[in-house]
């Protein structure tokens, strides 16, 4: 059993044992083994296959080979491209969408224009939206917090951003203490900080400490937008068109004017069941405006 176990053929060791009659012996064996038996043949070695040519890299994208203008980027796209995408990076997006009937807002807004136009102030919608965002805040304050590390900050005061569009790129002035303004001050500070803006009048003061920021994708028609979180904020509203749309009101069909309004969140710190409260507190806020 021990030649076995150790490949040893026994035919080899024949006549050489130191039994009787040169018969082999355990011990005969044991000796065999311990000065070097050749044991059973190595197997051969495993071939290793050679290495094939290597992988041709990938295709460089198609140039366009037609006549081309190259301009170089100003530091202020230059400035909203690494910031748009170091929120991408930053931020766990998600969006949640909501239809509001603005009937009461435009009722209120065709009452009050007037008045308003009398002391030298232009009234638009926007500054519903923001009053209504304002008392949201107020009641849904994680969507007005930021997050610093794994800390939740939670800002005391509710300063709404307005991203205001201009030939030359983007700019987001703030609202400060949006939440203790009226209606008329609202309007008064968006028609400041948008004129201001597009005449390059901005101080460092006007677009700082922002913690909610409002943008209108909807003023060219555009019925919706996902807008990408001004960081280090936690939640962004977006504000499409209104537009007249039939819709199911007490079982009849009736015309209303409908806006759909997108809010981007940040699911690291808000869920989806907080945003959506939030709107909903929002939506409720502008359908039942006072007029």
């Amino acid at each position: 059993r021990i030649a076995k176990e150790h490949g040893i053929e026994l035919a080899s060791l024949s006549g050489k044992g130191t039994g009787s009659n040169g018969r082999v012996t355990k011990r005969d064996i044991l000796s065999y083994i311990e000065q070097g038996a050749p044991g059973a043949p190595a197997p051969k070695p495993v071939e290793v296959p050679k290495e094939g040519p290597p992988a041709p890299p990938a295709s460089p994208p198609m140039k366009f080979t037609g006549e081309v203008e190259r301009v170089p980027m100003t530091a202020m796209r230059k400035a909203i491209a690494e910031h748009m995408i170091m929120s991408r990076r930053t931020s766990a997006h998600v969006t949640t969408l909501f239809e509001v009937d603005c009937s009461r807002i435009l009722k209120a807004k065709e009452k009050q224009q007037a008045e308003f136009e009398r002391s030298g102030v232009k009234l638009t919608v926007t500054p519903f939206f923001v009053q209504a965002a304002a008392t949201a805040l107020k009641r849904f304050p994680l969507v007005n917090s930021s997050l610093e590390g794994d800390t939740i900050v939670y800002k005391q005061a509710i300063n709404i951003g307005i991203a205001v569009n201009l030939e030359w790129g983007l700019i987001v002035p703030v609202i400060k203490h949006a939440d203790e303004r009226n209606l008329f001050g609202l309007a008064k500070a968006i028609n400041d900080l948008g004129e201001r803006a597009r005449n390059k009048k901005l101080t460092p003061e006007d677009v700082k400490d922002g913690t909610f920021t409002i943008t209108n994708p909807g003023q060219y028609g555009g019925l919706i937008g996902t807008p990408i979180i001004n960081q280090p904020q936690v939640a962004i509203m977006g504000m499409g068109g209104i537009k007249k749309r039939a819709v199911v009101i007490d079982d009849a069909i009736a015309i209303r004017p409908i806006i759909m309004l997108s809010l981007s969140f940040d699911h690291r710190v808000i869920d989806g069941a907080t945003a959506d409260r939030f709107m909903a507190e929002l939506q409720k806020e502008l359908e039942n405006w006072p007029v």
